[in-house]
């Protein structure tokens, strides 16, 4: 949705508010999508003229998601997940990485987003061996999650909690990890975490004005955590190797093209004891 209103053919969404940026959107945007007004496309120019390195994380963002469900599925033998913070669709969803590798997969996304809910038909789109299913709810209410995932997910069997750069819209940081900690707790032993957020790691000023500038805007704000704080998101779980690094780094794909170097967002996978 390049513009405001919605070009002709597409169906107006209701809850939408288009005079404010919505993160999704702008992500959308970073990414090359179609779904997003012009007041996401302004907010992530702002935002990437301010810090140009989003972009990159945007995308990198993808391959990682691609990469930890591959070894989830591949390696671990996970063959559940429930994908919180879903964002639009766009190319190598959840389910379509999960289910390439085995068709037997089940997915469960979940976001509160309207315009994700307005989507949720393309989400569901899996094979007949697997399932996958849309779950409208906010990340804050982790019972009526676990409840509503229970639908499509055999929550006796091990699950991949996936919160792909979600958690930094928890702003509270007692509540940001008391959340994740009652989602894990609601999984069986053998499940895993996984969770990616923005960390200044490397940048400095720039980052902290280009999300201060987002934060006062009238979008949700976003937290950057220090790498101590979001490390302690794992506590008392089992890391996967290489542990707590910077996305590009995680099981990197032999790519020459995308040199191994540091960005301000940090990722982990650990396995529920």
């Amino acid at each position: 949705m390049t513009g405001e209103p919605p070009p002709t053919g597409h169906v107006p969404v209701s809850g939408i508010d288009t005079s404010v940026p919505h993160a999704a959107r702008m992500w959308n945007y970073w990414l090359g999508g179609k779904d997003f007004y012009d007041v996401d496309r302004v907010a992530g120019d702002q935002f990437s003229q301010s810090f140009p390195d989003i972009v990159h994380i945007a995308r990198l963002s993808r391959h990682l998601l691609a990469r930890i469900v591959r070894h989830l599925v591949s390696e671990a033998g996970v063959r559940q997940f429930l994908d919180i913070g879903t964002g639009l669709p766009t190319v190598d969803n959840t389910h379509e990485v999960a289910q390439r590798a085995d068709p037997s997969c089940r997915v469960v996304y979940v976001d509160n987003d309207p315009l994700v809910l307005a989507h949720a038909r393309a989400l569901l789109v899996g094979t007949p061996e697997g399932a996958t299913d849309y779950v409208h709810a906010d990340l804050r209410d982790p019972a009526a999650i676990i409840s509503a995932a229970a639908r499509t997910l055999d929550l006796d069997r091990p699950v991949a909690l996936m919160l792909m750069g979600i958690v930094g819209y928890i702003t509270d940081e007692e509540g940001a990890h008391d959340v994740v900690r009652r989602l894990v707790d609601a999984l069986p032993p053998g499940s895993y975490l996984a969770l990616w957020d923005g960390v200044n790691l490397v940048t400095g000023d720039a980052l902290d004005q280009a999300q201060d500038d987002y934060n006062s805007g009238g979008g949700v704000p976003y937290n950057l955590r220090t790498p101590e704080e979001f490390t302690a998101f794992f506590d008392g779980m089992e890391l996967v190797e290489p542990g707590v690094v910077s996305l590009p780094l995680w099981r990197p794909d032999p790519d020459p093209l995308a040199p191994l170097e540091k960005v301000d967002a940090l990722c982990g996978v650990a396995r529920k004891r």
